[in-house]
């Protein structure tokens, strides 16, 4: 099995400021766990590679993209929610993450790895059309799903989204596409509010969302059920060309900003039954991108583990 796994330090000069959860230790404690495995020399490491504006702009508007870009050089300290903190470098490494996700799509896609992994920051799956929220200025994995289906003529993309926060952005982008499946389960009630049961997509799209809100406090067991009799599936009655995973490691019983109680176990787990997926419906095609995870020492172990299985033999 060839993986492809995605680190740049550019990613660490986006500066959140003082006690701001979404920090660049995040990716220094994952990437230095990660990069002192043993098999660490059998991965695939793409090179540098900004996005084209207009693969960002088949899912953000014009408009906003250059408000971003505006606000960063001119030294705004947040965007659209305070959540959302920037720095004159935020822009330029927002548009790096999304063109090494891009990379990394091209090159499963094209035969080069058979999955892969994008260690990268500042998240995207809460950003909307025209919305910077939740920590989020670019949705990497939504350009990733355009760019697989405009480039590659892929007609079924699925994107999980394990994150212990509703993927709001990624979300509302696809909900009236019947071609892109997405399927989130994640702490609810909980930030952003969205993410209810009875969000199904709209118009053509309608069938093409699935929502598993799991309750506060619930761990190992709920997540199982939930892949066993809902997720597997309606995933395998979709038939995906290509597997894409929002992978928040913030369901983890440390993480300090949710009250999911799962074990690195599970992610083992997941990142099993979904290679086993692709494996059976998409010549292995699977990418996989960070999202949250705000406890270092839980984020390092839980995303070393994930490649870990998913560079297995």
């Amino acid at each position: 099995m060839k993986t492809a796994y995605i680190y740049d330090p550019v990613f660490l000069t986006h500066d959140t400021g003082t006690g701001h959860p979404e920090t660049s230790q995040r990716l220094v404690s994952a990437h230095a766990l990660l990069s002192s495995q043993d098999w660490y020399g059998n991965l695939s490491l793409p090179g540098p590679r900004d996005a084209e504006t207009k693969w960002i702009e088949t899912v953000h508007s014009s408009h906003y993209v250059q408000r971003i870009k505006a606000s960063c050089e001119a030294g705004m300290p947040m965007i659209d929610t305070p959540d959302v903190r920037v720095c004159p470098q935020s822009y330029a490494v927002s548009r790096r993450a999304v063109g090494r996700q891009r990379a990394l799509a091209a090159r499963v896609k094209g035969g080069e790895a058979d999955n892969g992994f994008a260690l990268v920051r500042p998240p995207g799956h809460h950003a909307e059309d025209s919305t910077a929220m939740g920590f989020c200025l670019f949705n990497g994995v939504a350009v990733v799903a355009r760019y697989l289906q405009q480039r590659h003529g892929l007609e079924r993309i699925l994107i999980l989204d394990w994150d212990v926060h509703h993927g709001n952005g990624t979300q509302h982008m696809f909900e009236e596409d019947p071609n892109v499946f997405y399927i989130s389960l994640h702490q609810y009630p909980h930030y952003p509010g969205t993410g209810a049961l009875y969000e199904t997509g709209t118009g053509k799209g309608e069938g093409a969302t699935l929502n598993c809100p799991m309750s506060p406090g619930l761990g190992d067991d709920a997540y199982r059920e939930a892949f066993s009799q809902r997720i597997l599936p309606a995933a395998r009655n979709f038939g995906p060309d290509a597997i894409l995973i929002s992978a928040g490691f913030d369901a983890h019983y440390a993480d300090p900003l949710g009250a999911i109680r799962l074990n690195n176990d599970s992610f083992t787990w997941m990142t099993q039954e979904m290679m086993s997926l692709a494996d059976d419906y998409c010549g292995g095609r699977l990418i996989s991108v960070l999202e949250g995870g705000y406890d270092f020492t839980a984020l390092a172990e839980s995303v070393t583990e994930h490649v870990r299985v998913l560079s297995q033999s």
